[in-house]
């Protein structure tokens, strides 16, 4: 079993101020799989603290500087990939072949994106002959980070908040926190100054609500729950600090009766991924009516022929959902939704031949209608709702008739039809025909799906203040 109580404050790994030891659970075997500390209110002075004495002289490095220092971590992140895909592997599930590609990849992808975004950034413009505009970062920051794709959100987060001149203090979820200590190992070994990253566990009442309140926090990224997303911004609201939020959604796939089979089984095996923990899974299948009954056929085979294993398994197949707490959400909703729709694949309890570990059926329901709990609300696991649409502005309505707007789809050929429909979904992505999005594109949501944007240029200016100079000549 491993052993991670100490936390990373100003350069130096250091043992909790008070002893609050927590188990990390295996979600594969449901077996306690490490300890950690949770911090408490003197261990989040501290890295605060270490956050704000650092600023000052890391904000004025030149950008030269810390591009040189991103560049090095990159270096040691695609070195030491396979000790990151055991750790996120063991702590949230994900089997190990989707570790070394899909959640290690994430972290390296994002990684290269933000150095080239920051070497074509520019952080000083003219207004005019005699007036200057200066983006300047925003002080320190705050990162609570979620477990679902530990290293794609740390890296969205801490990378563009330090390239832009800030410091940060790190709390991963403390469900997943291995992930984020072997992070803390990569920032030290590139050579990052003491106190530019901290990084410290703890708990959302504790180390994330002392952080919210912090009056040494400038500003607060978080990646979570809606209902936690609110609670951030509540808290922060006394001091008025910056707050970015990156939460939940109800992604509907549109999904016209021109797109064919291959869109149908696409979006099947799309919600499933990750064992359907991700917000922007396409949880809500909208089928044109004509194609409606051979969609939940397709569907409903994807689910059957998808296969649950432990993550420790080489292969395609997903794992389990990261913790009890998740399965017992997820079971409740199922029989919610066994009670509302009709049942076409997967169900209540675990996979045959599975008696432990936090294992999920891939569950799809026919005969959804929107007002339906499983329709509204974000399940987070590999749960399927189909429902029916006879046009395109019956399609657009369902579509919009969420309190989320994080992801959508449309899966037609017809360019025209397509491109009408993006314009008219409210969210702040839209994928269309199986399209992924290019790096740097602008990742976030509208109305309860958060705001801010992560990813690229957009990720750097979240970190931005803007300053306006007069009298400054430009010669």
């Amino acid at each position: 079993m491993l052993e991670h109580r100490q936390f990373y404050i100003n350069g130096a790994w250091v043992n909790p101020a008070k002893a609050h030891d927590f188990d990390v659970i295996d979600p594969s075997t449901e077996e306690k799989c490490a300890v950690i500390s949770l911090g408490g209110q003197a261990d989040t002075d501290a890295a605060v603290a270490a956050a704000k004495g650092a600023f000052d002289s890391w904000s004025q490095t030149s950008k030269e500087e810390r591009l040189a220092l991103l560049e090095k971590l990159l270096d040691v992140y695609n070195a030491r990939q396979e000790e990151m895909a055991v750790a996120m592997s063991m702590e949230m599930g994900a089997p190990i072949s989707m570790s070394r590609t899909n959640q290690v990849g994430a972290g390296s992808w994002h990684l290269e994106g933000f150095i080239k975004a920051f070497r074509a950034f520019e952080f000083e413009s003219d207004f005019t002959a005699t007036e200057k505009t200066l983006k300047e970062p925003i002080g320190v920051v705050a990162c609570i980070t979620p477990w679902n794709w530990p290293m794609n959100q740390i890296v969205l987060k801490a990378v563009p908040a330090i390239a832009t001149g800030c410091t940060v203090v790190l709390k991963p979820s403390e469900i997943a926190p291995l992930s984020g200590a072997l992070f803390a190992e990569f920032m030290h070994e590139a050579g990052f100054p003491a106190g530019v990253f901290n990084m410290l566990n703890g708990d959302g009442v504790g180390v994330g609500s002392q952080l919210s309140v912090h009056p040494d926090v400038d500003m607060v990224s978080f990646t979570g729950s809606s209902r936690a997303g609110i609670l951030i911004s509540k808290a922060a609201a006394d001091t008025l600090k910056r707050v970015s939020l990156e939460l939940g959604g109800k992604g509907a796939n549109i999904i016209f009766a021109d797109a064919g089979e291959k869109a149908m089984k696409y979006g099947a095996d799309r919600c499933f991924r990750n064992s359907g923990q991700s917000c922007n899974a396409p949880t809500r299948m909208l089928v044109e009516r004509s194609v409606y009954d051979q969609a939940v056929t397709i569907a409903a085979d994807v689910a059957t022929k998808t296969h649950v294993g432990p993550a420790s398994e080489e292969g395609k197949h997903i794992g389990p959902v990261v913790s009890k707490a998740q399965f017992e959400k997820i079971q409740g909703l199922i029989e919610v939704g066994m009670g509302e729709a009709r049942l076409v694949a997967g169900g209540l309890g675990r996979p045959d031949g599975l008696n432990r570990g936090y294992y999920v059926k891939p569950t799809v329901f026919a005969d959804v209608t929107n007002d339906m709990r499983i329709a509204q609300e974000e399940i987070f696991g590999p749960v399927l709702s189909i429902i029916p649409f006879d046009s395109e502005e019956e399609a657009i309505a369902i579509a919009n008739d969420t309190p989320y707007g994080l992801t959508n789809y449309i899966q037609t050929p017809d360019d025209d039809k397509r491109r009408r429909v993006a314009r008219r979904v409210r969210s702040g992505m839209v994928e269309t025909n199986a399209q992924g999005f290019a790096q740097g594109s602008p990742f976030g949501g509208y109305k309860q799906s958060g705001n801010g944007r992560e990813g690229g240029t957009y990720g750097l200016e979240e970190f931005l203040e803007v300053k306006a100079v007069s009298g400054w000549s430009s010669k």
